[in-house]
Formats: structure tokens, sequence, C-alpha cells
């Protein structure tokens, strides 16, 4: 059977020290933000996820982020080298964890750029924003890794003839997710090239946009989004509202606190 577990990290005691690129920076209580942790890990574990936590990265404010540190597709992970360098030292204790479970471990190498936050999956095609952290030879070397295994690569540039969302976006996956069909939300959609996307959702609040998918058509979301939880209800998921407002300073989201990984087979 398909599995039902997620990477988590812990967050460090540098955590308010973070990187923040597209928000000014306010301040960050950490005590807060690791009950805010708890109950996001309480929320994977009791919707049936089994919860594996990485090594603590106590050096590395962002390494709560965790998502960014690797990219996994069925039971292959690729190793992310973060285009922030003060990240870089994340990936080791990521790498250890999805040894230990399994899978078959590749690796970004130089100059190659890749943050799992810029890959979008839905289904067999894997999104992946390019221009911010991501650069043009990660996302080769992601192709390299994953085509052979039957994915499809869209890249998206997340600078140039893109605005909107895009525009002011970390990562792919700061401005857009998907719903179980496969529908893209995010807060206003892409002018650059509205085709892009199949179907695409707006959603009325910016952090609406990131959803994790629970299974039963179960929504992980921000508490922050009241509204984009009423239009999702009204669609017939059900949404579990977890308040991350710490982290939502530090520009992360509900996507980035973990990696689900579906494929890994006993």
């Amino acid at each position: 059977m398909p599995s039902k577990k997620a990477l988590v990290r812990r967050p460090g005691p540098r955590l308010a020290e973070g990187l923040v690129t597209h928000l000014k920076r306010t301040p960050v209580d950490v005590r807060l933000a690791l009950r805010q942790w708890e109950a996001y890990v309480g929320a994977l574990d009791a919707h049936g996820w089994e919860t594996v936590e990485v090594e603590p990265a106590d050096d590395c404010p962002d390494s709560v982020f965790v998502e960014d540190a690797v990219v996994v597709f069925r039971n292959v992970a690729l190793i992310a080298r973060p285009g922030a360098e003060p990240r870089r030292g994340e990936t080791a204790g990521v790498e250890e964890a999805v040894a230990r479970l399994g899978c078959s471990v590749n690796r970004v190498r130089e100059p190659g750029t890749l943050d799992g936050g810029d890959v979008l999956r839905i289904g067999d095609t894997l999104y992946v924003g390019r221009g911010g952290r991501t650069n043009a030879e990660g996302v080769r070397q992601l192709r390299a890794a994953f085509e052979p295994l039957g994915a499809r690569v869209a890249a998206v540039p997340l600078t140039g003839s893109f605005t909107g969302s895009f525009a002011r976006a970390l990562h792919l996956k700061s401005a857009v997710t998907a719903l179980p069909d496969g529908t893209v939300i995010g807060r206003e959609p892409p002018m650059g090239r509205p085709s892009l996307f199949p179907r695409f959702l707006p959603v009325p609040e910016e952090p609406g946009a990131h959803v994790v998918l629970l299974g039963g058509g179960k929504l992980l979301m921000a508490a922050s989004a009241p509204k984009s939880a009423e239009l999702f209800a009204g669609l017939g998921y059900d949404p579990v509202r977890v308040d991350i407002s710490e982290f939502e300073k530090l520009e992360g989201c509900v996507t980035c606190l973990s990696v689900r990984l579906r494929e890994l087979y006993a």
C-alpha cells in the first residue's frame, strides 16, 4: 500500500533570524512558533500521517522549512541545493532521513540550485518555479532525475512576463498549490501565460493559496485564510485550519513545514 509518511523538523533556537525576501522583518516569538509547530504535527498525526522527525539543524534558522531541502518522486529523493547559500547546511539531515526510509538518493550539483518549495506536483507533472531560488541548471537536473521515472517537468518563470502573485513569490508554492482534483489555486491568476495550468481557481486571501492534501478531501491550511476555507468547504472539501502566524512572518506556509511521502513501499 502507498505510504503516508511526513518528514518534519523541529524549529531551532535561531528561528527568528530566518531569511525574509519580500516581507518586512517583524519579531518572531520562538516559543509560540514551537507550540504552533507541535499543533501542525499533531494535525498530520490526527489525519493518519506518520511524522518522521529529521535531525535538528539548530545553526540553520530556516531549517524548519524542511520541504525546501528535497524533492521526492516515487521512491527517488533529489536532495536540493538551496539558492540561498546560508541554507545549504539544512540538507544533510534530510538526506539521512530519506535514505533511512529506503529512498534512492540523488543530489543537485553545482552550478545548479533548486529549492523544494519551487516544485508543485500535480499527478505526474512537476511544475518548477525558475528565476528565484531555482535556476535553469537546477531545473535540468530535476528533469534528468525524474523524467526517466515518468514525470513531466514544466518550468514556470517567476520573473519577466509573469506579474501579480508570481512576482511577489519566494517560491512557486508561495503563490500556488493545488486541490485534490488538480485545480491550481492562487491569490490571482498568472497573467503572462494563463493557459499554463489547465484549471485555475482564484482564492480571496494570499494564505488561502497554500493547502496540504491530507486525504479524503481534507485540506490542511492556515487559520489566517477563513474566507478561502469557506470557499473550499463550499466545494465539498474539509478544511483543517492551523495557526502558523510565526512562520508566516518568515514567508513560510503549511506546505513548507513538511515533506509528504506518499509512494514509499515496504
